[in-house]
């Protein structure tokens, strides 16, 4: 029997992407998923399809800027399950452009959703892992966080940020609560649509050529879950082969 099954585990940006895959793949395995993100009817459908497979699900719509509606989904999940095994703060966004087109409001987004998001995700799920002295913290960063390219500056700020909050987590946690780093290199994803700068565009259409597909990265996350207790998977980068940087 998988050791995913049975787990309770909470994802971010469930509504597409790698927050979809992972979903879909960790009920599979009999965990009881609990997806948020902004867009419900798409949660809803994701939902019904994992019902429609035999799959244990809950949803809420989450935007995981706001502190209060991250730790109502933690209470969603130990309410209608019991507890919160697993928090995979997933939620992303990359609208990347060169600095000096002074998208101010696109940096803000990304630092509120990226960084302030991921601490969300702690914040209200740390205090119930501790009580419960287990849980699993998964960050998503990107490739992006080891390396800068760019119109990516402020998009790599972010990740970076994401890996150094995981690292320190894991050093002031570590005893009962796992926490890993899971670090996509190009991956299928809506997070190019949001790319509003004309020469960042062109420059991610040739970067995307050869991705991986999402479920690559939810396969991955759950290697890392799916470890005897005692194992702690600290770092994951994934990349295509192809991809060399």
């Amino acid at each position: 029997m998988s050791k995913i099954n049975g787990k309770v585990v909470v994802i971010t940006g469930a509504s597409s992407g790698i927050g979809e895959a992972t979903a879909k793949l960790l009920a599979s395995r009999g965990a009881h998923v609990v997806i948020g993100a902004r867009r419900v009817e798409r949660l809803e459908a994701l939902a019904s399809l994992i019902e429609a497979e035999g799959g244990s699900v809950a949803y809420q719509q989450l935007d995981v800027t706001n502190i209060d509606q991250m730790q109502t989904i933690i209470h969603l999940a130990q309410s209608r399950f019991g507890r919160v095994d697993v928090v995979v703060n997933n939620a992303g966004v990359m609208p990347l452009s060169p600095l000096e087109a002074l998208k101010v409001d696109e940096w803000n987004r990304m630092i509120d959703v990226n960084i302030r998001g991921v601490l969300h995700g702690i914040a209200a799920g740390l205090p119930v892992m501790k009580e419960q002295r287990s849980g699993h913290m998964i960050n998503v960063a990107s490739i992006g966080a080891y390396e800068v390219t760019p119109t990516a500056a402020v998009y790599c700020a972010t990740k970076y940020a994401v890996r150094a909050i995981t690292e320190g987590l894991r050093q002031e946690v570590g005893g009962s609560i796992r926490v890993t780093l899971v670090s996509p290199g190009v991956t299928e994803s809506e997070l190019a649509e949001s790319i509003s700068d004309d020469e960042a565009r062109e420059l991610m259409k040739s970067y995307r050529r050869d991705a991986l597909p999402a479920s690559a990265i939810a396969r991955a996350i759950a290697y890392a879950i799916e470890q005897p207790e005692d194992v702690d998977v600290n770092e994951l980068v994934i990349r295509p082969i192809a991809q060399l940087a």
